[in-house]
């Protein structure tokens, strides 16, 4: 049975600290998994700026309520899910995920989980499991699944290439350039007949 895992920022919705930089002022958060591939250091730094600004989980909550999902991404999503399985995985955190997740329709997400003080402040974070991309394909492989994954970020590649069928989308010119044998797609339309021929 084949499976279609997900990455989420970037691909279904827009990159969720990328709209929290620009609702900020603070244009050092537009940094991404796009941009840095460690992202244990990503999210010390990105933790560090919030706590030199005083912000916290509400305001970045405040910010994605204004998100929507990408143009054609629902659309997709549910043609997608009528034809076969579908997981989102994702390195953001279920504090941020909930209102994407309502307007999308409710696909599964497996994704990780903030640390929250009392007051509002984010203190740290948990990883659902080490390199959760790539160890949840594998796990998935383990039970009988034939796995189909895309992404946008270095931290998309594990997944991507540990399928039997893989693929970016609307992925960053360096990444391209280091990957060109990944098939690559720009607009949903494509990404749907890719699919619809590799399933």
């Amino acid at each position: 049975m084949k499976i279609v895992c997900l990455d989420l920022e970037g691909v279904l919705v827009p990159e969720i600290w990328i709209a929290f930089s620009k609702a900020s002022g603070i244009p050092e958060l537009k940094r991404t998994t796009r941009d840095e591939p460690d992202y244990d250091k990503l999210m010390n730094w990105r933790l560090g700026i919030l706590k030199e600004h005083g912000l916290g989980l509400k305001e970045i909550q405040d910010t994605i309520a204004t998100i929507d999902p990408l143009p054609g991404a629902r659309a997709f999503l549910d043609e997608l899910r009528a034809m076969t399985q579908v997981i989102i995985i994702s390195d953001t955190f279920t504090q941020f995920a909930k209102p994407l997740m309502e307007k999308l329709g409710w696909p599964t997400l497996f994704c990780n989980s903030l640390e929250v003080a009392d007051n509002g402040a984010i203190t740290g974070y948990k990883m659902r499991i080490e390199n959760s991309k790539l160890s949840t394909v594998k796990a998935l492989q383990s039970i009988g699944f034939t796995t189909i994954s895309g992404g946008d970020s270095y931290n998309d590649l594990g997944m991507i290439r540990a399928g039997e069928n893989g693929f970016l989308f609307r992925s960053t010119d360096q990444i391209l350039a280091d990957n060109p044998d990944l098939p690559a797609f720009e607009d949903f339309d494509k990404l749907m007949e890719y699919l619809k021929s590799v399933l």
